[in-house]
């Protein structure tokens, strides 16, 4: 399906038909005016994330922006075929919200409306930022622990959005928090000390690995994570079940992750007993080993910059 109206950009959009319940697909009239507003070639994302992740590489042979619409599933797909393309450095991303958790959108300032975020994909900015490399995949933000298990909950189960989110968050009450060796490279300590190396041991509930500042639903995870600072954001949330869920308004705004041990590196590595993963919403796998590190400059986003702002450091001040 191709838009009327071609910008000298060549653009391709790619669509997840499940989004937003498959609100796509069960309202026409809403997909057909959206497909008549988004520019370039619109395609509908296979059923798999590997086919969706293979028309993602197999687009950017002809694109110079890919667009995912759909939510944070569909960005993780879409983001690992551009980084699997020989012409990665040469695309532009873009986000349309479309689905349950849009955190991406929010760190790059972009409108929950979908009809109001279409305007920046060719009147936004262009940002360079970083982006996370958690085993094989690539990523904005990612967490170890009780997220991640909620998150691998959720798939178990048929009920989409908030609602399942909420049931599967039962998985939180009786997560076991044993003890783990984290092991940090090139970074600064939480008092801005700079290392090179540094080891330490946690029984964390949580630990938020973040480039991006949201995980879904608008949540303020990672509110000292930095777009393009070159460097991994760590929070640990060392606390019981039972004090997360009470103090969860005040992690929800991002308040009170400033009290927690807080890290930046280059290199993450993470050693316990079958570790639960997530990334970018999606979740990977338990692992004994979990090992990450930075990608510094390595997308060019569409975003509302005066909005990204807030989450950007000035190129000067990166070390």
């Amino acid at each position: 399906m191709e838009n009327k109206n071609q910008p000298d950009k060549k653009i391709v959009c790619i669509i997840n038909p499940a989004a937003a319940n498959r609100r796509w697909t069960r309202r026409r009239r809403l997909r057909s005016k959206l497909i008549e507003s988004l520019p370039g070639k619109c395609l509908d994302a296979p059923r798999s994330k590997e086919e969706t992740v293979a028309m993602s590489r197999a687009a950017c042979e002809e694109a110079d922006l890919i667009v995912a619409v759909g939510g944070d599933g569909t960005i993780a797909d879409v983001l690992q075929g551009i980084f699997q393309s020989p012409r990665r450095s040469e695309i532009t991303f873009g986000v349309i919200p479309f689905g349950s958790g849009n955190a991406f959108r929010k760190s790059l300032g972009i409108p929950r409306q979908p009809f109001k975020a279409i305007k920046y994909l060719l009147e936004g900015d262009v940002l360079t930022v970083d982006l996370i490399q958690i085993e094989d995949r690539v990523a904005g933000f990612a967490s170890v622990g009780s997220t991640a298990a909620v998150t691998g909950e959720k798939i178990k189960h048929s009920i989409p959005g908030l609602i399942g989110h909420l049931l599967a968050a039962r998985r939180l009450l009786f997560y076991k928090r044993e003890e783990k060796t984290i092991e940090l490279r090139t970074g600064l300590d939480q008092k801005g000390n700079k290392f090179d190396h540094l080891e330490l041991s946690s029984r964390f509930l949580d630990g938020i690995i973040g480039k991006f500042n949201y995980f879904g639903y608008s949540w303020l995870v990672a509110p000292e994570a930095r777009l393009n600072d070159g460097y991994l954001d760590l929070v640990l949330f060392e606390m019981a079940p039972l004090l997360y869920i009470l103090s969860f308004p005040l992690i929800y705004f991002g308040f009170l992750q400033k009290k927690l041990r807080h890290f930046k590196a280059k290199e993450i590595t993470i050693k316990g007993r079958e570790l639960d993963v997530q990334y970018n919403g999606e979740y990977l796998t338990a692992l004994n080993t979990i090992q990450a590190r930075v990608l510094p400059a390595s997308l060019k986003v569409m975003a509302n910059g005066d909005k990204a702002r807030r989450f950007l450091v000035e190129s000067e001040d990166i070390s």
